[in-house]
């Protein structure tokens, strides 16, 4: 049986899948030759996102792939563990000056994942610029890796002792759903960029923080969509549970959700108000002892059904990636992108480099009808924001059989 803090590659539940995909647009078009020699020589400082799907007895497990990760000069998806990948549950794609990578989300999380991008810049960069950088910070081929990294991320947490929470919050089950009947089904992305300290100002101002203060946003962004609806408006924020039990070097998945409810009779016009009550929420559920209590059911053996996993109207999700140190002069911007599951109707993702929030606001429907709502309700904040654009969201899946040469 795979231990708790392995990771879990659940194949056989597809509505479970998911990929994040972390996309840079650099000041110079991308050099494939390079890039293609950069995944390889990271190979030797990062192998736990070199490794294939393989089956031991009943588990899907990960091993060492030999096999080169794959770099494609298309922002066409394919397919992760598959041929077309290598049978790697990761892979490199470029177009233009816009370079991403695509990883299977059991794998690991935005906090996993920002060493490995800031590494592959790092090389990538020193190769084209011809530039010597500072090394400190980053995590080169040659280093050490240590257990901290890779091992049990809670061996100083004593799960088996932890009794329940104190406080877990109910989930609503019939809340607001945003869809547009009339639009196309079409996953489409926007990407926003706001001044980091105009947004800091003011979340120091009406007692919030970035995914409070979004999730406000885009809650009244709801009701100014459709006013009429009486139904509480849910939004999860994602939390690292890993970071909650003071772990955040590891790479692996454990990633959970608090859910912020707002209901039709609660002025979301005084946004200190709104965002204290949100923050407060955030913290109540946010706690060592909650993801504790989290790590105790994966410890023993729990797994979440399709009816466990909370729905919302949208889900707000915060990767802290830190600085990119001497490398940001050469990188315009960063987004975070994510599969559309059926979770959520509505995701936000939200990253900060070159002191800029970079926004990237995913949904599965054509219209812009709720994202010019969106768009209102910064102005009416006095917000400033830059619209960089918006596309089909075009991110990789995941094959969920293993071929029979790729088994243990």
């Amino acid at each position: 049986m795979l231990k708790y803090y392995e990771p879990h590659l659940d194949l056989k539940r597809p509505d479970l899948h998911n990929t994040m995909c972390v996309v840079l647009t650099l000041k110079e078009a991308v050099n494939g030759t390079v890039l293609k020699a950069v995944a390889e020589r990271l190979r030797s400082r990062f192998p736990y996102f070199y490794v294939k799907a393989a089956l031991r007895g009943e588990d899907i497990v990960v091993q060492p792939n030999p096999l080169p990760m794959t770099v494609r000069s298309s922002w066409e998806p394919i397919l992760l563990n598959s041929e077309e990948s290598g049978y790697h549950l990761a892979s490199w794609k470029y177009e233009g000056n816009r370079v991403a990578f695509e990883v299977s989300h059991a794998l690991t999380d935005g906090t996993g994942i920002m060493p490995y991008i800031k590494s592959a810049m790092y090389l990538y960069l020193s190769e084209t610029t011809g530039r010597s950088f500072d090394y400190e910070g980053f995590r080169l081929p040659g280093d050490v890796i240590p257990e901290s990294e890779t091992g049990n991320p809670f061996n100083d947490n004593d799960i088996d002792a932890i009794e329940a929470p104190f406080y877990e919050k109910k989930p609503i089950t019939d809340f607001f759903r945003l869809v547009d009947d009339n639009a196309k089904p079409d996953k489409r992305v926007f990407f926003l960029k706001l001044s980091e300290s105009q947004v800091m100002k003011y979340c120091k101002n009406h007692d919030g923080s970035p995914n409070a203060f979004i999730s406000v946003m885009m809650a009244r962004a709801a009701r100014r969509y459709d006013p009429e609806n009486e139904k509480t408006i849910v939004c999860s924020v994602a939390i690292d549970n890993k970071a909650m039990l003071g772990n955040t070097d590891n790479y692996k998945m454990f990633a959970g959700a608090a859910n912020l409810d707002f209901p039709k009779d609660r002025d979301l016009n005084d946004i200190s108000m709104a965002c204290t009550i949100a923050r407060i929420q955030l913290m109540m559920q946010a706690q060592p002892e909650n993801s504790l209590w989290y790590l105790k059911q994966r410890k023993l053996g729990k797994k979440p059904t399709p009816t466990d996993i909370p729905r919302s109207t949208s889900f707000v999700s915060y990767v802290d990636c830190r600085s990119f140190g001497p490398l940001e002069p050469f990188i315009e911007n960063l987004f975070i992108l994510t599969s559309l599951q059926k979770v959520s109707d509505l995701l936000c993702e939200i990253t900060c480099i070159n002191h800029s929030f970079f926004l990237s606001y995913m949904q599965p429907f054509s219209s812009d009808r709720y994202f010019k709502c969106l768009l209102r309700e910064l102005e009416w904040s006095g917000i400033d924001y830059e619209f960089l654009g918006s596309e089909h969201l075009r991110v990789s899946g995941i094959e969920a059989s293993i071929p029979s040469q790729n088994s243990i």
